[in-house]
């Protein structure tokens, strides 16, 4: 398993996203929202930024774990050839069971 998609990209998906990144997973990172997805791209980046001024990983890592990360705004492009689906959306029980049921 080495093809994550994450749904939602608020506090929760970015988090998530990150750490799936970071350990070498192609993570596709979903929202309707592209404002979102690039708030979410932003924080992953100053969050790697926090721990390359660390010590705690290189630039060549920080480097890495952006290029595993891709964005999309349509949840069956997200999806597609992935081994494992992670919901993370906005606490909305319309939207995360419309988000199941799809």
């Amino acid at each position: 398993m080495k093809n994550v998609a994450v749904i939602g990209a608020g506090t929760m998906g970015n988090g998530i996203a990150h750490v799936f990144a970071q350990f070498g997973y192609k993570v596709n990172l979903i929202d309707v929202s592209q404002s979102a997805l690039d708030k979410a791209i932003a924080t992953i980046g100053k969050n790697l930024d926090r721990q390359v001024a660390k010590g705690a990983l290189t630039e060549e890592e920080k480097s890495a774990t952006l290029g595993n990360l891709t964005t999309y705004t349509a949840i069956p492009d997200g999806v597609k050839g992935v081994d494992l689906v992670v919901e993370a959306a906005t606490e909305n029980i319309d939207l995360k069971l419309k988000i199941f049921r799809d």
